[in-house]
């Protein structure tokens, strides 16, 4: 169901529920019996014991089993009763049957991580009276009372909302809260990130309140739909263990037709059978390179040890090496390619441009901080302020030019205040001034704020505002838009102490003198955009993968050079117009993909594997584990992932950087490099061997090594 693009009658009435009572006890039973408990399923996995053994089906596992029982035959036989060679073999066995396991219980861990940010009791209308229950006995139908720091318990739609703000994180990767508002409708195909109308569970209430009836429980949810995905998708094999297992099979069958081309020679030239068999198993073992999973193993261990040392933490030893196969890199934007903190990076007069440290810029910054409800702390000269994003901006901002909001409180006071809400997307604050005259001061979207001004501020006075003034306001505001730029405008009024008490937000806010535009962003990381060229140089393609708008995405990309001429930009609904097939031919033109959904960024990565292509995905919420999963390396955030992220994934950074991520490719390409010269070796060194034998056998002279004298051979080589 389309729920967004339902009225809130209609919902009701689909639902069968009641905004005055809720449900009966009797009708929530009989709800529960549909749609079970609103918790989300975890799908019983092999047992320890199955798990393990269901690692010894690869081929080339196969083989060396069998040459570790020949080797323990020949060594028996011989009388030498040297099982150095065998031990050693079963012991590289049993150590990569562990890690497979290891590898396998990723998902599991994943989906109860993903069922721990259930939120644990819900507020729910039920019977007429409002209670608190266990979060798992919701039904499609509740009506359920949301407020500031309240977990949602399910998928809801918004019956009522007053200055609602939810953060959705978790679902979309945004870490900016989302004004909610109920008595919008909305278009059936409305991305996931912009349905106003809707709270999702796992998601939190940061500002404000609201009523809503749950629509979906348990794995009906948006999260559910992410735990369904995660157990779909099945753990990719690696560029190095798909080459290890065809090459197994290649030299399994290789050394079965010389084993068996040896015996029929030695039988034709009269050769004894008994001597003909053990020189026959003894090939068959010196075909096999036996030490080779040993040394891939230790290899892989000692880049473990050197990637922790430069902030990536490996949690799956095969990842070392598909780091070093990696050609594309899929990477999430906020926190990682920027840096999570919205930062005023321009302010505006009607002049353009101005310094925060002038007189205009000090005038605007002080009147943002004052009508500001963030919170500045000051700790041995360095500051930090907790609240919402974009109000920590601009208080921080303020710091920076000189003013500190203590103070500025201290001195001019509040004595009143009109909330912000989605519908004015206004707020404003009266204070009272040293001087004993009171002023109010309002900041809001430019749109909704140029509208109530009659005045503006310049040079240091009021003077009417013209349309002419307007004209030219709306071409700066446009201007800071088109970059990005998250665009607040500050205006002001002096009023009697009459006014400043019992009085409407209508009559507080009209008359009002324009002051300027704040234009911030959440500005990229200095270091990402030297990798990113780091990336291309080396033949990676770095690509950026978010759930924010598209015009956001582009002028970070195109900063950090992700974005240039030769590739464009995507959103999530016109991605979703086209099927895998298309996608697939056509995903190579894309370096940004925005607004897109968890379903969306397991289609990019399939779209890139089934061009051939290595994907690395980063990732830090709900909405990226899916995605972490089906890529061939998924790394998680250290700082800002969850554990659902961080269980789903291969690589954790520790520092949340994608720097990180470029220089432990570099250190898994050497790896690679030195696997393959390894292989390399010990094919060249078995291939000798082989060859030895065979034309010995051939030109009738007397086998040149014996089956112990080979098995020591591939011990020294091989093993040690």
């Amino acid at each position: 169901m389309y729920w967004h693009s339902m009225s809130i009658e209609e919902t009701i009435n689909e639902l069968n529920a009641s905004i005055n009572s809720g449900l009966s006890g009797k009708e929530v039973k009989q709800r529960q019996q549909t749609y079970g408990l609103n918790q989300l399923e975890v799908k019983k996995g092999k047992s320890l014991f199955r798990k393990f053994l269901a690692q010894f089906a690869d081929f080339m596992i196969i083989i060396l089993i069998c040459a570790a029982i020949i080797s323990f035959i020949v060594s028996y036989i011989d009388g030498e009763l040297d099982f150095v060679d065998p031990i050693i073999i079963l012991l590289i066995i049993i150590l990569n049957a562990t890690l497979g396991v290891m590898q396998e219980a990723k998902a599991e861990k994943a989906l109860e991580a993903l069922k721990k940010m259930s939120a644990p009791t819900a507020h729910v209308l039920r019977s007429g009276k409002f209670e608190f229950i266990d979060s798992t006995e919701l039904v499609p139908g509740d009506i359920i009372l949301l407020e500031t720091g309240y977990f949602v318990p399910a998928d809801a739609r918004l019956v009522s909302a007053m200055n609602l703000k939810v953060e959705e994180a978790s679902l979309t990767g945004e870490s900016h809260p989302v004004d909610k508002t109920a008595e919008v409708i909305l278009a059936p195909d409305t991305n996931l990130g912009d349905r106003c109308n809707l709270v999702m569970a796992t998601s939190t209430v940061t500002y404000g309140r609201g009523l809503a009836v749950v629509t979906a429980t348990g794995m009906n949810t948006q999260v559910g739909h992410i735990a369904r995905l995660i157990m779909q998708d099945e753990t990719p094999m690696t560029p190095l263990q798909k080459r290890l297992a065809k090459t197994g099979k290649v030299l399994g069958i290789a050394a079965i037709i010389i084993c068996i081309i040896i015996f029929i020679l030695g039988l034709l030239k009269n050769m004894p059978i008994f001597d003909m068999f053990m020189t026959s198993v003894s090939l068959a073992v010196a075909a096999i390179p036996e030490g080779l999973p040993a040394i891939v193993t230790i290899m892989l261990s000692l880049g473990v040890q050197r990637m922790a040392k430069k902030n990536a933490v490996i949690r799956k030893l095969p990842a070392v090496e598909t780091l070093g196969s990696a050609t594309v890199i899929c990477s999430d934007k906020t926190g990682t390619l920027t840096q999570n903190v919205m930062t005023v990076t321009e302010i505006s007069s009607l002049r353009g441009k101005e310094e925060p440290k002038g007189k205009f810029g000090s005038f605007l910054l002080s009147h943002a901080a004052l009508c500001n409800d963030a919170i500045l702390q000051i700790d041995k000269n360095a500051a930090t302020a907790t609240g919402e994003p974009t109000e920590k901006a601009l208080v921080l901002a303020a710091y920076h030019a000189g003013l500190k909001k203590p103070d500025l409180d201290k001195s001019y006071k509040r004595i009143n205040e009109i909330p912000f809400d989605s519908t004015r997307k206004l707020m404003t604050t009266v204070h009272s001034s040293p001087d004993h005259t009171y002023r109010s001061i309002t900041k809001g979207a430019f749109d909704f704020l140029i509208n109530r001004c009659t005045h503006i501020y310049k040079d240091g006075t009021q003077s009417p505002l013209s349309s002419q003034d307007k004209n030219r306001l709306y071409a700066l505001n446009n201007s800071m838009t088109e970059r990005a730029l998250r665009v607040l405008a500050v205006a002001y009024k002096n009023i009697e102490k009459s006014d400043t008490k019992n009085v409407s937000s209508n009559e507080l806010e009209k008359g009002l003198t324009f002051i300027g535009l704040i234009g911030m962003i959440d500005p990229p990381r200095e270091e990402v955009k030297s990798a990113v060229a780091l990336c291309k140089q080396a033949g990676i393609k770095p690509v950026m993968i978010t759930g924010d708008h598209v015009l956001t995405a582009k002028a970070i990309a195109k900063e950090l050079g992700i974005l240039n001429d030769a590739s464009e930009a995507i959103t999530g609904e016109e991605l979703s117009r086209l099927n895998d097939e298309q996608l697939t031919k056509v995903i190579h033109r894309y370096s940004v993909f925005a607004r897109v959904s968890p379903e969306h960024k397991v289609r990019i990565v399939k779209a890139y594997q089934n061009r051939g292509e290595v994907v690395a995905m980063t990732g830090d919420g709900v909405n990226d584990a899916p995605a972490l999963k089906a890529a061939d390396i998924g790394c998680a955030m250290g700082i800002t992932g969850t554990d659902v992220a961080k269980n789903a994934a291969d690589m954790i950074l520790t520092d949340d950087n994608f720097a990180t991520i470029v220089s432990a490719v570099k250190e898994g390409r050497g790896i690679y490099d030195n696997i393959k010269k390894a292989v390399h070796f010990l094919l060249s060194s078995n291939i000798g061997e082989i060859l030895n034998i065979f034309v010995a056998i051939l030109l009738g002279l007397p086998t040149p090594l014996v089956a112990v004298q080979l098995l020591w051979v591939n011990l020294v080589t091989d093993s040690l």
